[in-house]
Order: structure tokens, then sequence, then C-alpha cells
């Protein structure tokens, strides 16, 4: 079965705004990502707004055919911001302001109450709806029973661990949480920190239906140039699914 990859752009807009100018420009790089196989395009407004600001997502939404997933914390001014707009897509994640990047999944056990509201409005605004959790079953039956149609699975635990038992154990972790979603009924998206060298095992979860990627691609651009890191990513997650790239309308 066809995985989909969604390309997070965050960090374009970070190098952008180190220098406080308007390039490299992350709508330019989410229109070579979707020319290079991206089926969605990623992007975190974060409550600081240190790389996606308001307009970025304006201009996204204003490309023909791009289908936008907006990262945003739970908050009223995000909730705001994605009704306003729209987006194909609404995935809830965590979010504090001392952190270099989002360093877990939602607690959704415990906070469903409070969660509930944002799903059922953005779910009738006609948003596809995840939240992003850590791979275990009480968050996968909290999400299912909120009615989000879909889940993400952090993977950077995953990732960060060096080859070996515990990193096996945690993948182990991974499979069992996408084949449980599955079985709530849940799509399940996967995503953070996976790498060339990561990402194969993870794109042969059969449950996992897309893979978001980020921060991987943007550093190894500076090598090799947005396209072609997104055309080996794509490559490698079409192997691992037992497809060929190359015969795929669009990713030649």
């Amino acid at each position: 079965m066809d995985q989909h990859l969604g390309v997070n752009i965050d960090h374009v807009a970070t190098l952008r705004n180190a220098r406080g100018v308007d390039y490299p420009d992350p709508v330019r790089a989410a229109e070579l990502a979707l020319e290079a196989g991206a089926d969605s395009i990623v992007a975190h407004l974060r409550e600081d707004r240190r790389h996606i600001r308001d307009d970025d997502v304006a201009r996204l939404m204003a490309v023909a055919g791009l289908r936008l997933n907006l990262e945003m914390a739970a908050t009223p001014e995000m909730l705001e911001i994605a009704l306003g707009h729209k987006p194909f897509a609404v995935c809830l994640v965590p979010e504090k302001r001392q952190e270099l990047t989002t360093e877990g999944g939602l607690d959704v056990a415990r906070e469903r109450a409070r969660l509930a509201p944002f799903v059922e409005k953005l779910k009738a605004a006609g948003c596809r709806v995840s939240l992003f959790i850590n791979p275990e079953r009480a968050q996968l039956e909290a999400i299912a029973a909120l009615g989000a149609p879909a889940v993400e699975l952090h993977t950077g635990t995953y990732c960060d661990l060096p080859p070996g038992p515990a990193r096996d154990g945690e993948l182990k972790r991974l499979h069992d949480a996408a084949e449980h979603a599955a079985a709530c009924g849940l799509e399940c998206h996967a995503g953070h920190g996976l790498t060339l060298e990561t990402v194969e095992a993870v794109a042969r979860i059969p449950s996992i239906v897309e893979l978001n990627i980020g921060h991987f691609l943007v550093g190894e651009a500076i090598f090799c140039g947005l396209k072609e890191s997104i055309r080996q990513m794509r490559n490698l997650m079409d192997r691992a699914r037992g497809l060929e790239a190359a015969t795929k309308v669009g990713r030649a």
C-alpha cells in the first residue's frame, strides 16, 4: 500500500528568520517539495513564531493544489487562526516555550476534556484532525473516544537510540501502537527525527499510512538540494513498501 509523505518546511523558515530577511522562502520550499514527490506540506505555527509566521500560513494556503497540515498547540489563538484558514489537516501538538523542538506527545488521556472542543470545532470546519502522541494504548483509545480521525506517533525516541535491543524494543512499540490505532479506527501517521538511516523500518509498518519529515530533509538539502533529499527519502519509503518510486506519477 502506498504511504504518504508530508514534508515539514519549518526549518527553511528558521534559516530565513536567523538573518531577518525574506529568504529562503518556505513557500518556495513547499512548491519544490511537491514537485519532488511530497503529498502534503507540514508547518508548525508556534506561539513564539520562531520559524513559521502567520503570513507564511496565508501564502501556503494560496498555493494551488497544496494540502497543508498545520501543526499547532491547542490554544484559543491557534484555534482562531486554523478556523480562519481551514487547512486540509491540523495536528494538535504539545508546545513549551523553552524547548528546542517538540519533545514528546500530548497526554490526551489526561487532557481529553480540554482537547475535546478543539477537535470538535476543527472537524466541523472540515479539517482532518490528528493528535501527536507517544506510542501508548491509553493515548490511542483517548483519541478514538474524542472522535478524531487520525493520530501521529512520535518516532523521536526510536530515532535517538543507537542500533540494538533498546531501539528494536521501541520499534516494536511503534508497530504495536500502529496496529492498535488501526483497531481503534484511527488513520495512523508517524514522524519526528526520521532520517535516511531510520525511515525504512518505520515505513515498513503496514498500519502507518503517512510519515511527516522535515528537519533532516532541510539539513540534507545543504549538501544535495531539497528536491534530491526528498526524492531519496521518498524512494526509501517506497522501497520499504515494495513500490517502485520511479513508476509513480509525479515522482520521477
